[in-house]
């Protein structure tokens, strides 16, 4: 009875973690690692087992860092299961399509830039995976997992998914499993949401186990208070009309998106935001992620729940303007000013953003928002730690617009919440992953009646011999 760590370990991306038990492999996750260009190229090395001998996948959650490398898994020899949660499973899919269709577009951008260069003794440039190997993926989800309802994996090893309140069909998972004599039951956390959400209820704890493995993002720190954070943003957005100038948000599609229309909704409504303010949604993918939204109410909070009852849109306001044509994109920066731009990627590490960014970083008028986390390494991160100029399409730009962080509205749990929820685990041994080294450091500090590992990337653990 074997754990052992194949991403997220000492980092922020890339989670994946593989059980051996009873003559059976149980992956949880295959995501993909993001960041700076030592991580992307680590998403084309080994897994560090072989595909073709995992038996089943447990998807977390549909978030790139958490499922990005199932068409790779596929596309290297993966004959099994995946199992998840309807909502993640219908996420998942819209979300790789998107991966794919970006990692063939990168292959071909670096083999003109290759010809360019003249370096004809290099070998062709590959895309990690392809649209085709993204479909072929969708072959292998099978079973549709219930919250709080068991699964039967094998003999002797049985499933459990639990809401992680992070996004939309998120799941922390718990495995009961038997091997001759032997009993354990482990937790994987997934990604923990953070309590008193609009949209989604708040995470909840699996029972008791022996080891727990779970994410540490903001396990040093503590949000700020939502209501402060909705006051801080409709603030950002007024001071910055009243320069007439553009509000840039950078947005992850899944969850973070969803959540920002139902507040500026509310803030219309409400007065707190003009009435003629102009939203534009400029990303197919959170577009189609909120439609998915509409699709899945089992997973709302009772709020989202009754709104949906009374037929009333949470995510629709006055003057919305939803933008899939890239042409319709570019004339949004024609507008001067009074404007509101939702765009991706939260890490602006691709996607509509960029050009977003181009058109406003240097202008004293304009804002930029970030509401999100930003791992090391990404542009939202060099531009939240204050540099100036960054290189956006090989062009240096200068950032001279104001810039925002407001960390109250992210999905992830904070340190309290973290603790709070590993307490209720009640696990002799936990694990820590998912976060950056020196969180994690901190993190383990605080944990009490428990013994801590912080596992790195390769590592086995004989969960029989702990």
């Amino acid at each position: 009875m074997q754990l052992s760590f194949h991403g997220a370990d000492r980092n922020v991306t890339g989670s994946c973690h593989l059980i051996q038990c009873a003559g059976k492999k149980i992956l949880i996750d295959c995501g993909l690692f993001q960041g700076g260009r030592a991580l992307q190229e680590e998403n084309a090395d080994d897994f560090g087992f072989h595909p073709w001998e995992i038996d089943f996948v447990l998807l977390t959650h549909a978030h790139l860092d958490h499922c990005g490398r199932l068409p790779l898994l596929v596309k290297r020899g993966f004959k099994g299961e995946i199992i998840t949660t309807s909502a993640s499973k219908d996420l998942a899919r819209l979300v790789l399509l998107d991966s794919a269709h970006l990692q063939e577009a990168e292959a071909r951008n670096r083999e003109k830039k290759s010809r360019r260069q003249k370096r004809e003794h290099e070998p062709p440039t590959e895309a990690l995976y392809t649209l085709y190997d993204a479909t072929r993926c969708f072959d292998f989800f099978g079973r549709v997992a219930a919250y709080n309802q068991s699964i039967r994996l094998a003999e002797g090893i049985t499933a459990c998914f639990y809401d992680a309140g992070h996004i939309l069909g998120s799941a922390s998972i718990a495995l009961e499993l038997e091997e001759g004599d032997h009993r354990r039951r482990i937790v994987f956390s997934g990604d923990l949401g953070s309590d008193g959400r609009v949209i989604l209820r708040d995470a909840e704890a699996p029972p008791p186990a022996d080891f727990v493995v779970m994410e540490t993002t903001y396990g040093d720190r503590l949000h700020r208070s939502l209501a402060s954070s909705i006051k801080e943003f409709y603030a950002a957005i007024k001071a910055c009309f009243a320069r007439n100038g553009n509000v840039i948000i950078p947005s992850f599609a899944l969850e973070r998106a969803q959540e920002l229309l139902w507040y500026l909704r509310e803030g219309v409504e409400s007065g707190a935001l003009p009435a003629g303010m102009h939203v534009f949604l400029d990303s197919p993918m959170a577009i189609s992620a909120t439609e998915i939204y509409r699709h899945h109410p089992e997973c709302y909070d009772a709020q989202s729940a009754e709104l949906f009852q009374h037929r009333h849109d949470p995510f629709s306001l006055a003057n919305l303007h939803i933008v899939r044509d890239m042409n319709d994109s570019m004339a949004i920066n024609q507008i001067k000013g009074g404007a509101v731009i939702l765009a991706g990627s939260g890490m602006c590490t691709g996607g509509r953003i960029l050009h977003h960014l181009k058109h406003h970083l240097w202008d004293r008028n304009s804002s930029i928002v970030f509401v999100g986390f930003a791992s090391k390494g990404t542009l939202a991160r060099q531009i939240i730690d204050g540099h100036s100029p960054v290189k956006i399409f090989g062009e240096e730009i200068a950032v001279n617009a104001e810039i925002h962080t407001i960390n109250g509205f992210s999905a992830h749990a904070d340190r309290d919440e973290l603790l709070a929820w590993q307490r209720r685990i009640q696990a002799p041994h936990t694990f820590l992953v998912h976060g950056e080294d020196e969180v994690m450091q901190h993190f383990a500090e605080l944990l009490q009646d428990t013994q801590v590992h912080l596992p790195r990337q390769g590592e086995t653990i004989d969960l029989l011999a702990l």
